[in-house]
């Protein structure tokens, strides 16, 4: 079984990012807490320390808007990779990386709902 860190994203796919980020920040009250305009991405304290990301490509909507992502943080992307691999998980393609910031790789549970592992490359 993979190594989980004490992260959990939530990544939620939009269709008009600027509207999500107000509706996230003005009537649920979050606080954004992280944002890259040019990648269409902002991050929410959410309750329990999850974090909420809202994304859109490019500003863009994401083809499989309505639909969420639980992000597991991990140290090792590579390790969490072959672990998974090695229960027969198929994971979507390689891994990817926003140089300095994070890699990630995803996958799908047994019923197709979409999963991410995460390893941030701006912590110390």
């Amino acid at each position: 079984m993979p190594t989980f860190k004490p992260e959990l994203t939530i990544a939620v796919q939009v269709s008009d990012w600027l509207a999500a980020r107000d509706w996230y920040r003005d009537v649920l009250g979050l606080d954004e807490t992280f944002v890259v305009e040019a990648g269409g991405w902002a991050e929410f304290a959410g309750p329990l320390g999850v974090v909420i990301g809202l994304s859109a490509l490019d500003g863009q909507a994401h083809p499989g808007v309505g639909g969420t992502t639980i992000t597991f943080g991990v140290s090792d992307i590579e390790a969490a990779r072959a672990e998974l691999e090695a229960n027969r998980v198929q994971l979507n393609g390689p891994t990817t990386e926003l140089p300095g910031m994070v890699k990630l790789a995803t996958f799908k549970d047994p019923d197709g709902n979409e999963m991410m592992l995460a390893e941030n490359l701006m912590q110390p």
